[in-house]
């Protein structure tokens, strides 16, 4: 946990499940009752990127990403606020919104998607998200 001289504090955590993080980055930043959550990517949790496989596969993979970042800061996803989409095919955007709502179910977080030139590891999709921390 990180904080400053006002008391605000900031907890980085790393989900269990997943590859620690490559680069400078926490895979969930926490702070004022919001979970931030990192970009995540087709990239299985021993670190293997499946970016050879259909678009279907990857975006399946990607979302169970994120349920393991929401679940090692004991989330799920009826907590989510927003979540963003990138997508380096935009022809993929429906069956990615047919796999989503799937996910999902009947909640409707906030979305954005953007299409965008190319991700890492050549990825078709990547996801981040922002969600409500539970207070008990």
């Amino acid at each position: 946990m990180t904080g400053d001289a006002t008391g605000r504090a900031i907890q980085l955590v790393n989900a269990e499940g997943l590859i620690s993080p490559r680069g400078h980055y926490s895979h969930v930043s926490l702070g004022a009752g919001v979970a931030y959550i990192s970009g995540q990517l087709p990239v299985t949790p021993d670190g293997n990127p499946i970016t050879d496989r259909p678009f279907a596969e990857q975006a399946a993979l990607t979302l169970s990403n994120l349920d393991s970042c929401l679940a090692a800061v004991g989330l799920e996803r009826s907590d989510l606020l927003q979540v963003r989409v990138y997508v380096t095919d935009i022809a993929n955007w429906p069956e990615f919104d047919g796999i989503y709502s799937a996910w999902l179910g009947e909640h409707r977080p906030s979305r954005a998607v953007a299409g965008v030139k190319e991700l890492h590891y050549a990825a078709a999709v990547e996801i981040e998200a922002v969600a409500l921390l539970r207070h008990g």
